[in-house]
């Protein structure tokens, strides 16, 4: 391990000197009352903070641009592939049971792992586009922090956790695993050839939606599944048409495809229907699982957010773009409250129906 670290450190430059301020630096200063303390004077040391991307800022500065080429400062996306998990995994629970904390660990962390894979391997597809866009001219490699053989190391280093981590469940389960790593390498390169990569990116971030349930069970119940899968599907594409708007004039200089730019002013229209279809999926999945009220209250609030987020979507604002894209965290955690919510409700319905049979 350390020479694995040793090598992927050698020769890696130093981080721009130029570094975004803290929120608590930016703030302007006004006259403080009476009695009050006096600010802390400049070069004192910073406020601790737990957010991602200070983890990232207070990590050694030779492991800085590993950790943002996986994306662990901006965690939105490995949340956005980690929740499809939790909704397998939580349905797949027995009835009047809490999903398996273990199961719920183990994904969360292959998560953190396969998204960071993913990032390096898109990067690294990439790099050229990358340099050519502001928003992305930053990342490490593009930037030059780290070199194109140092990422591959580093992208073998990820692989090789995340194969642990698969290791770790049922036969069934690894198989169905490894048959996405396909998906997690090729994605990167529909942009060049389709306006659907956002299609593609459904199929790869929402592999979780089936796995989750083999993991519990040993296999799927493709009844309760594919809808899940569908639903998930047709849920990145509304997120990450969202997230597309955001670089739609760069992409058009520079050749690259996208859903955002299939769709342009009918983008709210396309957006409804995924929804739709989404909400639908979630039903179908409910009610094969045998799902109770709490879960399709959940639903319903689910379909309010998706609602008022293309209602008020701004399509030529990058900054509205991008916060409609992370709010799609929430759509995600209500869902799975939902379900383990509904999976709980189940005890009480199982002894109502038991009651009176046991009072004949």
């Amino acid at each position: 391990m350390a020479a694995l670290l040793a090598l992927l450190c050698r020769g890696a430059p130093s981080l721009r000197a130029a570094r975004l301020p803290l929120a608590a630096a930016t703030t302007t200063t006004t006259a403080l009352p009476p009695l009050r303390r006096p600010s802390a004077p400049l070069g004192s040391p910073r406020p601790l903070s737990f957010s991602a991307a200070e983890l990232v800022r207070a990590a050694p500065g030779p492991l800085q641009p590993y950790l943002r080429l996986m994306r662990l400062h901006q965690p939105a996306g490995t949340w956005l592939l980690y929740l499809p998990c939790t909704w397998s995994i939580g349905l797949a629970a027995e009835p009047g049971c809490l999903p398996d904390w273990h199961m719920l660990s183990l994904f969360g962390v292959g998560a953190v792992l396969m998204r960071g894979a993913g990032c390096t391997i898109n990067d690294m597809w990439d790099r050229d586009y990358d340099k050519k866009v502001a928003r992305t001219a930053s990342r490490p490699l593009a930037a030059g922090d780290i070199s194109t053989f140092q990422s591959l190391v580093f992208l073998g280093g990820q692989l090789s956790l995340a194969l642990c981590v698969l290791l770790c469940l049922n036969y069934y389960s690894i198989i169905l695993g490894a048959a996405s790593l396909s998906l997690v390498i090729t994605y990167p390169l529909m942009k060049r050839v389709t306006y659907w990569p956002q299609l593609v990116l459904g199929l790869t971030f929402n592999w979780g939606a089936l796995l989750g349930w083999s993991a519990i069970k040993g296999s799927c119940e493709w009844s309760v599944c594919l809808p899940l899968y569908f639903a998930g599907v047709m849920w990145t594409l509304v997120y990450d048409t969202i997230y597309a708007h955001q670089d739609k004039k760069d992409d058009i200089i520079i050749g690259v495809k996208s859903t955002a730019l299939q769709f342009k002013e009918d983008t709210k229209r396309w957006l409804s229907g995924f929804s739709l279809a989404m909400l639908l999926s979630l039903c179908v999945a409910g009610m094969n699982c045998h799902q109770t009220f709490p879960y399709y209250s959940a639903v319903a609030a689910v379909g309010a957010h998706l609602a008022h987020q293309i209602y008020t979507l701004d399509i030529d604002k990058p900054e509205d773009c991008w916060k409609k894209f992370a709010s799609n965290r929430t759509v995600g955690v209500l869902l799975f409250t939902g379900i383990v919510l509904g999976n709980l409700w189940k005890q009480k319905d199982s002894k109502n129906v038991e009651e009176p049979l046991e009072n004949r």
